[in-house]
């Protein structure tokens, strides 16, 4: 059985666009967000990876082609990387998380932790005006100057995070900002052959160079990676 699996909520209008196309498609939402199970732990990448695979096993997937985008695009670099690549044909990665956001010795180019620890408190002081406050600013880079902003975007934007849950929310702000995916993309990265999309004012930043020091110099089109901002997919 051939499938598309999308590891992110907010890619359903890409969904939309393959099942005109008549490819099958599945979206799932990782534990905690969208309509999954509020489970009280386990908000990591390796359950997140775990979760997939379960999921991927359960349904008996084979030569599926998976799409992640932001911390989705982690969850299945991870997955790949801790499951193997014996259910995946392709993995499409949307401007994702990969190979790691925070800044560290060895990664100077990331953003300061003090970023994500903000996050963190801003969500923990009010969640819904957090994710009010991000739809309406950054995320669909309406916080710049000459943007149209759409009500009917934020506020569908503010619904789809207040569906998830608090908790999952908060300690997924780590898991995406704190997992190192060096090691991941060292054996299963993208080759020099990838579609890259630039745009230098994406929230999601500074990965083409971090990836291209990560990965091997091999060409392969197992993985396809294609950077572009953030929101483009988020419906």
């Amino acid at each position: 059985m051939r499938i598309r699996v999308q590891a992110c909520l907010y890619t359903r209008p890409f969904v939309t666009h393959l099942q005109a196309t008549r490819e099958t498609t599945g979206s799932a939402p990782r534990r905690g967000h969208g309509r999954s199970t509020q489970t009280g732990d386990g908000h990591d990448m390796d359950h997140y990876a775990d979760d997939l695979a379960a999921l991927t096993a359960h349904l008996d997937l084979h030569d599926a082609v998976h799409v992640g985008h932001s911390t989705g695009g982690g969850e299945v670099v991870h997955y790949i990387a801790r499951h193997g690549e014996s259910r995946v044909a392709k993995a499409v990665l949307i401007s994702a998380v990969p190979p790691l956001m925070v800044q560290t010795d060895a990664n100077p180019g990331g953003l300061p932790k003090s970023v994500f620890d903000d996050l963190q408190a801003q969500l923990a002081a009010n969640r819904s005006e957090f994710y009010r406050s991000l739809a309406s600013g950054p995320f669909y880079r309406f916080n710049r100057p000459g943007a149209d902003p759409s009500e009917a975007i934020i506020q569908n934007r503010w619904r789809k995070g207040m569906m998830g849950g608090a908790k999952a929310h908060y300690h997924g702000i780590v898991a995406f900002s704190q997992t190192d995916f060096t090691e991941d993309l060292k054996d299963h990265g993208a080759g020099p052959g990838d579609a890259r999309r630039r745009r230098p004012d994406r929230p999601v930043r500074r990965l083409g160079a971090a990836v291209r020091k990560a990965r091997p110099e091999r060409n392969t089109e197992d993985i396809q990676r294609i950077p572009t901002r953030h929101a483009d997919d988020a419906g």
